[in-house]
């Protein structure tokens, strides 16, 4: 019955140990006999108990390791710090565990090795302001170096860049100046737009005001314009209005010398009046011959009879 008992268990650990179950982002390395046999997917699997063993379980997801600070010098001899962080990913299990002793340890000494070989050929400047290019560097080095055991780097990051503490100070007193620098810059830039607004605002201004006085001319000219036209019209229509009145004046002469008849005594006045008209202006000069001073000479003695005429009329 022990027998029976002791056989059993047996047969139950035999059947356990020959089922295998792989989860999912990882694989088996599967040796028989102390050889390669095969590698064992996500699922159930059934080994041989002790001819099969599991040489090693296999991550196939995307691992990170975290490097510590490493000290390193530059080209201008300036011992700094750097650390990295490496993504990763297994992609051939078998080389992976067969091809190293350790791909993890093989990844971490293969990217310190090369960071200060890269950054041992950078000034402090050029490792600061280049990290790119160092991660860039890095990525392409490393991963040529672990595709011999089935590795494939997919990023090198550096985290800090830690220099001397002296040197720290004097990037830290830089940075300052900078700043300081930036805003002077910057405060001289707004006093200059604010001059330069001022200076748009005063051209506008007098702009404004130059076109409101050529408005003001303008209409002052127009008004002038206006009351001169209306001024010249008004002489123009005295003007007219005394021709109108002399032509009537003369139109009812005519008519009384036609109603009375030719009358030698009243022809000789009016040209008596009108040589005295002309007489009066300093500018005109009368050049008369001989018979015409007689003519005038009769003319003024006829004039004095009648004013003679005239006045003993009057007086009756």
């Amino acid at each position: 019955m022990i027998a029976a008992v002791i056989l059993l268990a047996f047969v139950l650990i035999v059947l356990l140990a020959s089922i295998k179950i792989v989860t999912t982002g990882n694989v088996f390395i599967v040796e028989r006999l102390g050889q390669f046999y095969k590698i064992l997917e996500p699922g159930w699997h059934v080994i041989i108990p002790f001819l099969d063993y599991v040489r090693a379980k296999v991550s196939t997801k995307q691992q990170i390791l975290d490097i510590e600070p490493q000290s390193v010098i530059t080209k201008d001899n300036v011992k700094i710090s750097v650390d990295n962080v490496i993504f990763f990913k297994v992609m051939n299990a078998r080389d992976a565990i067969y091809n190293i002793e350790d791909y993890k340890s093989g990844i971490v000494y293969s990217t310190i090795t090369n960071m200060r070989n890269i950054i041992g050929n950078m000034t402090l400047d050029e490792v600061l302001s280049g990290r790119d290019k160092i991660n860039a560097e890095l990525l392409k080095v490393v991963d040529q170096i672990t595709d011999a055991y089935g590795i494939k780097i997919l990023s090198v990051e550096i985290k800090n860049i830690i220099p001397p503490d002296e040197i720290r100070q004097a990037m830290e007193k830089q940075m300052k100046a900078e700043r300081d620098k930036r805003a002077m810059i910057l405060q001289a830039e707004g006093e200059k737009q604010s001059a330069i607004a001022r200076a748009e605002g005063e051209k506008q201004a007098k702009i404004l005001q130059a076109e409101a006085e050529k408005e003001a001319n303008i209409r002052r000219a127009e008004g002038l314009k206006q009351s001169q036209i209306l001024e010249a019209e008004g002489r123009a229509s005295a003007i007219k209005a005394i021709a109108e009145a002399q032509a009537e004046a003369i139109a009812l002469v005519n008519k009384a010398i036609i109603e009375s008849g030719t009358n030698e005594t009243v022809i000789a006045l009016k040209q008596i009046e009108a040589l005295q008209e002309m007489a009066k202006n300093p500018a005109n000069k009368l050049i008369l011959p001989n018979e015409a001073i007689g003519t005038l000479g009769s003319l003024s003695a006829i004039a004095e009879v009648l004013s003679k005429n005239n006045n003993v009329i009057s007086k009756q």
